[in-house]
């Protein structure tokens, strides 16, 4: 979004003699949330605005000139994109399909052309747009700490055709090997696990208790009790625990690369 926005909640922050954690205490938001409006790097929702309106008593400024926000997903990942953008820290767990911040444009474009009924080639654009967007929090070095554990039928589903899963499987291996992203993989061999009914996101935060997002097919949920949230992690640790280790997963999308590349 433009930082004009941004700018201008600073300045009326700073004027009002506010800090960051004082806004956010007052409009019942994260410090961190308040600096990712403020750096331009996230738009509020409505409620978020109008609390924040309230905080700062700057009537309805805020809420009735939010800046328009083309981000194109499904509504039921709008609430988790905030929090994936926001996250210190994400473990992802994938079963089908290779996570989202993981993926390249080839392969996404492929994932986003399945839906039925199909959507318009505007639609399948703006999604593009987005689901290669969130992979931009990865352009820092540091943060988020990024841990993909993948189910090896990810790496053997074939998305798009043998190029596009030779360049993805390539891709993974730039990103661990840059160490970037922690990367391990299930293996067949493993039979059953613990994590094999859908996709898992852990995710911790700088200001906030952690949350877990799971997805199956046209519904998504966030779990935020902490007992809920413990159990999931139990699961993704014990998964863990019985993956191939860096090197051994390593070379096995390496060798999986080179499969796709010689029967394309």
């Amino acid at each position: 979004m433009s930082n004009i926005y941004g700018e201008w909640l600073k300045a009326q922050r700073e004027a009002a003699g506010l800090t960051q954690q004082e806004l956010a205490t007052t409009a019942v938001m994260t410090r961190s949330h308040i600096a990712h409006i403020e750096a331009g790097r996230r738009t509020p929702s409505k409620e978020d605005a109008r609390c924040l309106d309230r905080a700062l008593n700057t009537g309805d400024v805020l809420s009735s000139f939010l800046p328009d926000d083309d981000t194109a997903v499904a509504g039921y990942f709008e609430a988790a994109l905030q929090l994936e953008q926001q996250a210190t820290m994400i473990r992802e767990f994938a079963l089908s399909f290779i996570p989202g911040i993981l993926q390249t444009e080839g392969y996404a474009r492929a994932v986003l052309s399945m839906p039925f009924p199909p959507a318009s080639e505007q639609e399948r654009d703006r999604r593009l747009v987005t689901r290669l967007d969130r992979a931009k929090i990865l352009a820092d070095p540091v943060t988020p700490v990024v841990w993909a554990l993948l189910d090896e039928a990810v790496l053997r589903r074939r998305i798009g055709g043998p190029d596009v899963m030779a360049e993805q499987m390539d891709h993974l291996v730039g990103l661990a090997e840059a160490e970037r992203v922690q990367l391990h993989v299930l293996p067949f061999t493993l039979g059953m696990h613990p994590l094999m009914s859908n996709m898992l996101t852990l995710m911790w935060f700088e200001d906030q208790p952690p949350v877990a997002y799971g997805e199956g097919l046209y519904m998504g949920k966030i779990h935020d009790s902490p007992s809920v949230v413990q159990e999931l992690q139990h699961r993704y640790d014990f998964a863990l625990g019985n993956a191939l280790p860096l090197k051994e997963s390593l070379a096995l999308l390496r060798a999986t690369a080179r499969d796709y590349e010689h029967h394309g």
